[in-house]
């Protein structure tokens, strides 16, 4: 499918019941759940009983060609409150990488253990983050040992969404640490299973309405059907990557997920941004709106343009993702890098146009400040999307601008007749000598056939 910025009628229909969930449900709530830092169950279970919590709801949305009805849905929810939107979202990860490394049986079996259903809701958590490995996934210490028909786990996560309170986690493990990224394996585990503990709920800066936690497995015993892919999947994969090839299952899922947290990012922008813009037309300072003031109006200007660049990133990425064309430039961290980082500015710029108002609790811009620092770490840090991305520009970035390797109709009449072609040129040049001998009504009549759209 090619690469449009036309919305299709369903696309807004989306935005709108997205918009007026998160304008009605979530951000009432929001304040509550930012103090209590608990999870918003009644928001889950309203959330699945609008349609927007379940495996069906992301399958349908994941299958839209266009890529757009993910991150339109994202921002929207995000818009709300990013804690609660990421508490509704991160089954939506473990899900990913289900979809992507799991078997079809193994997808029909757990996809519902993941979401439940309205009055009797579910979550999943993903869990690969270690405390000493941070984004480097390179670096994971959690070891699975194979016994008999069964895995053992051993090892410990942290930074772990929904982790403990989770009816199923998905756990990133290395099978064979000579392998590197391409040694590891993940494993369904079940809620309650013996040896799977959580050490503690982490008490964070910002995103409080997500249960976030550190999780121990010390001998936790997982059944051979639980190993994602099966054992012949996964002995595949290792005599592949024995032999240099094939590629990590996580690396693989952040590479899908990464424009999904821009989309999320820039939920988090836009709300901060269109909240300073409203108070700064209100409020009045040296005998008008302080808006009317270059130092004011200026900044927001600056980041009104940087929100529709990273928007326009992240719609591309997203698109790129749906049509499975490749990251050639790191396009995924791209737009990751840009939400990230402007949503930090435009939630820090909300806090300065309100003052000292804005550095308390009285309204919701220091939140929002809180929330957007996680964009720039989480996922793969601002650092680790750099790094990314560099590592393609010797390679990449000389070959030809970034737009020629996208995909499109490279024959056909359009290449010889279209816009811009030489024979295109050519007649011009006749119609340009016939038109200094041509009567002037025939004149006036070629131009406008000449004339461009309007």
């Amino acid at each position: 499918m090619a690469f449009t910025l036309e919305l299709t009628p369903a696309h807004h229909e989306l935005v709108r019941r997205a918009h007026t969930f998160a304008e009605e449900v979530i951000r009432p709530a929001a304040a509550k759940y930012d103090q209590l830092q608990e999870c918003p169950w009644d928001i889950v279970d309203a959330a699945a009983r609008e349609g927007f919590y379940s495996p069906l709801f992301y399958a349908d949305m994941i299958a839209d060609p266009s890529g757009l009805s993910l991150p339109l849905y994202l921002e929207e929810i995000f818009w709300g409150c990013a804690g609660i939107g990421l508490t509704l979202v991160l089954p939506a990860l473990a899900l990913s990488a289900l979809n992507q490394a799991g078997t079809p049986e193994q997808l029909a079996k757990w996809a519902p253990e993941m979401f439940g259903e309205p009055g009797d809701i579910k979550l999943a958590a993903l869990a690969v983050s270690e405390p000493q490995g941070g984004s480097d996934v390179a670096n994971l210490q959690t070891r699975a040992v194979r016994d008999g028909d069964d895995w053992v786990l051993n090892g410990t996560k942290i930074w772990i969404g929904n982790g403990g309170i989770a009816d199923v986690t998905i756990v990133n493990a290395v099978v064979d640490p000579e392998l590197g990224t391409k040694g590891q394996a993940m494993f369904l585990v079940p809620k309650g299973t013996p040896g799977m503990d959580q050490v503690r709920r982490l008490d964070k800066l910002g995103h409080r309405a997500s249960h976030t936690a550190e999780l121990s497995f010390v001998d936790c015993r997982i059944p051979g059907d639980q190993l994602l892919g099966g054992a012949d999947k996964l002995e595949h994969k290792l005599e592949k990557a024995r032999r240099g090839e094939g590629r990590s299952a996580a690396l693989g899922t952040f590479e899908q997920t990464r424009p999904m947290v821009a989309a999320m990012a820039l939920g988090v922008a836009r709300a901060a941004f269109e909240y300073a813009c409203d108070y700064a037309s209100r409020r009045e300072a040296f005998g008008g709106p302080v808006i009317e003031n270059q130092g004011v109006a200026f900044p927001l200007v600056d980041i009104a343009a940087e929100i529709d660049a990273a928007r326009l990133l992240c719609w591309r990425a997203s698109w790129m993702a749906a049509n499975g064309v490749p990251f050639h430039l790191g396009e995924g961290s791209m737009s990751k890098l840009k939400a990230s980082e402007v949503a930090v500015r435009a939630a820090e710029q909300a806090v300065q146009v309100c003052g000292g108002w804005g550095y308390v609790s009285d309204l919701p811009v220091e939140k929002w400040y809180r929330d957007a620092k996680l964009y720039t770490i989480f996922e793969g840090t601002s650092e680790i999307q750099r790094m990314v991305i560099g590592r393609t520009l010797a390679t990449e970035a000389s070959q030809t601008p970034q737009h020629h390797q996208l995909p499109g109709d490279h024959g056909g009449l359009s290449r010889k007749f279209g816009h811009g072609s030489l024979a295109r040129a050519r007649a011009g040049e006749v119609f340009m000598k016939l038109a200094q001998k041509a009567p002037d009504r025939l004149l006036e009549l070629g131009g406008r056939l000449a004339s461009p759209g309007r």
